[in-house]
């Protein structure tokens, strides 16, 4: 007759013994087992994680300074059937607290042995990489008990003459310089910064206010081209008017002077008329023929005389009119054309000064 035995994922069930007195070993975790009264032995092994904390108090490193060192680690029984042979073959039987016990013992001894090989600042200074080299270590020892190392960490390590406090207030005042002078070359490059931004934006604000002084400039010159185009324009036309004024009004005085002779021709006419009507009257008169004659060829004379003046002084005045309707023209054009250039002169003189300015 036999019983049933069930265990749960956290343990193991051994299963040793059976007919034909064999020890053979069979293995169940988190199953069931059919075991035979008095032939068959059931032991149970547990599989669940094992909080273990290493300690060695006292240990000298590689420097001969004394240091005390507190560590947790997780470990437990590997499943694998090979391993977990391994394991049973070195703690079936035993309690979970021997199980620790051994594991422990195990742990500190290569806790111990690697202290001896650093220096305090490699052990203070990181403590992961020491807790892997422990780790790393200790695992194939373990290992061949079926033991997993799940992780290892160091808790605390301190000493009873103050080293560790005087290494730690060296790196503080360390740490402090660095930040100090973290600082410092920080403050140095936004400083740099700051001056080369303000130097970037004076060059644009130069570039900027050289774009507007040239825009500036330009524009005078444009209004300056056209002043000075408007104004050649207006001088032109000013003597332009100016000189068909005075060729008008020397045409006009023409005029005048040919109607003036004509009134002069036309006072001969009559004066020659009023001779002729003397004559005629002298011839008329009572008095003697030789005196009449006489008196005739006089006046006749003085006609002539009087006539050849008349014309004389009446050619003499249609030159002189003729002369100084030219001359009065002449004057005008020349007034004309010196107006004009000196406009021109004032014109050329302001875009001299604006350009030199």
């Amino acid at each position: 007759m036999g019983n049933c035995y069930t265990v749960g994922p956290n343990e193991a069930l051994v299963v040793s013994g059976g007919c034909c007195g064999s020890d053979q070993k069979t293995y169940t975790v988190g199953g069931w087992a059919w075991a035979w009264w008095l032939i068959t032995d059931i032991q149970k092994i547990t599989l669940e994680i094992m909080t273990l904390q290493p300690k060695c108090d006292d240990v000298e490193t590689a420097e001969g300074v004394a240091l005390t060192v507190t560590g947790v680690a997780q470990v437990k029984v590997m499943n694998d059937r090979e391993l977990l042979g391994y394991a049973c073959e070195q703690f079936l039987g035993k309690s979970v607290q021997e199980i620790k016990s051994v594991i422990l013992q195990t742990l500190e001894g290569h806790l111990r042995s690697i202290l001896g090989t650093l220096t305090v600042e490699q052990i203070y200074q990181d403590r992961d990489q020491f807790a892997r080299l422990v780790r790393e270590v200790a695992a194939p020892d373990v290992g061949r008990m079926g033991i997993e190392i799940l992780s290892f960490t160091i808790k605390d390590v301190y000493d009873k003459v103050e080293y560790l406090s005087s290494l730690g207030k060296t790196q503080t005042a360390a740490v402090q310089r660095d930040a100090d002078i973290g600082v410092a070359e920080a403050e140095r490059d936004a400083g740099i910064k700051e001056a080369e931004y303000k130097k970037q934006m004076m060059d644009v604000k130069f570039l900027a206010d050289t774009k507007m002084a040239d825009s500036k400039r330009e524009l005078e010159m444009q209004k300056a081209s056209f002043n000075q185009e408007v104004n050649t324009k207006k001088a032109e036309a000013q003597l332009a008017y100016e000189l068909q004024a005075a060729k008008e009004q020397q045409k006009i005085r023409l005029e005048e002077i040919e109607i003036e002779v004509v009134q002069r021709k036309k006072q001969i006419s009559i004066e020659d008329k009023e001779i002729a009507r003397t004559e005629k009257e002298l011839i008329a008169t009572v008095k003697r023929p030789a005196e009449a004659e006489a008196y005739r060829m006089q006046q006749v004379a003085e006609g002539q005389k009087i006539k050849k003046v008349l014309t004389a002084q009446a050619e003499a005045e249609k030159i002189k009119r003729i002369g100084e309707a030219e001359a009065a023209s002449i004057e005008a054009v020349g007034k004309a054309e010196a107006e004009k250039m000196r406009m021109k002169a004032e014109a050329y003189h302001d875009i001299y000064f604006f350009y030199r300015t």
